[in-house]
């Protein structure tokens, strides 16, 4: 809003172009390229989660305006360069939605709709799962595992390459088979980290099993129907909440950790200080 007038998409559509016109518009955005928004877009995403998470809903509208600006700014590249526009991104996205909810639109129009009162979750799940191995097949991919973007973060792209495999088989019957995994992995880890101490093996051997670790943590996490970076996040949230009342309860006492000296009555102290703030957490 801005002086009673409220803007529309098409204005947004033309503030990008004036942005990227070549006489008349910003220095800035007249230098970006396809490769250089990337990591901007990444961010707006990372930071339309985080208000989400934070149940921050009065900034969730200007969060989400900032990921919209990311997609408008494709489209424009895709103007200039003759490829596609915003119009043809929407037309797209609604054509496979349609084709992707036949239970909600059986004609595949976005005028129909079914007559049916409920619709089995499981069969909905199973048929879009169909439909996307379908497009798969007419982009004539050469495995299951070809659309997986590589520049997810990596415990996100973890659990997506092990979904996939799970579809056709490639997984454990239920959890103790993944928490079984987990400890074979950690074994490998320990004996990795002995052959290292000893010099008999490089670091990366080292990296290599840690990562086998986390993903087989990733696949149990993705066995309880739960996000593995969102685990994570949630983790590292508490952990901060945490290790920040610890240094609030070390000022208190007159030093800083900054100032404490390393020995055991200090990491006894800051233990003390970490089981405190649990005990705040559950009461």
């Amino acid at each position: 809003m801005n002086s009673g007038i409220t803007y529309t998409l098409d204005d947004l559509l033309t503030l990008m172009a004036v942005l990227r016109n070549p006489r008349e518009g910003c220095p800035w955005d007249q230098r970006q390229d396809w490769d250089s928004i990337v990591p901007h877009t990444l961010e707006e995403a990372y930071e339309v989660a985080d208000a989400i998470e934070r149940r921050a809903f009065e900034e969730l509208p200007g969060e989400l305006g900032d990921l919209l600006f990311q997609v408008v700014y494709y489209c424009q590249f895709g103007v200039e360069e003759q490829r596609f526009d915003f119009h043809q991104v929407v037309h797209l996205l609604v054509a496979k939605m349609l084709r992707r909810h036949p239970h909600v639109f059986p004609d595949g129009t976005l005028g129909s709709r079914r007559e049916e009162s409920g619709t089995d979750e499981l069969q909905v799940k199973q048929r879009w799962e169909a439909l996307k191995a379908q497009e798969r097949e007419a982009r004539q991919a050469n495995s299951i595992l070809d659309d997986v973007p590589r520049t997810l973060p990596a415990l996100s792209r973890a659990a997506k390459l092990s979904r996939r495999a799970a579809q056709v088989g490639f997984d454990w019957p239920d959890a103790r088979g993944v928490i079984a995994k987990i400890r074979e992995e950690l074994a490998e880890v320990e004996e990795a980290l002995e052959q290292r101490e000893l010099g008999q093996v490089q670091a990366r051997r080292v990296q290599e099993e840690i990562g086998d670790l986390l993903f087989a943590v990733t696949n149990l996490a993705r066995h309880q129907g739960a996000d593995p970076e969102q685990c994570l996040r949630g983790t590292n949230e508490k952990f901060e909440r945490r290790f920040r009342y610890v240094e609030t309860a070390h000022e208190n006492t007159g030093r800083g950790l900054s100032q404490a000296s390393f020995s055991k009555v200090r990491l006894a102290e800051m233990e003390a200080h970490w089981q405190a703030a649990k005990s705040e957490e559950s009461l």
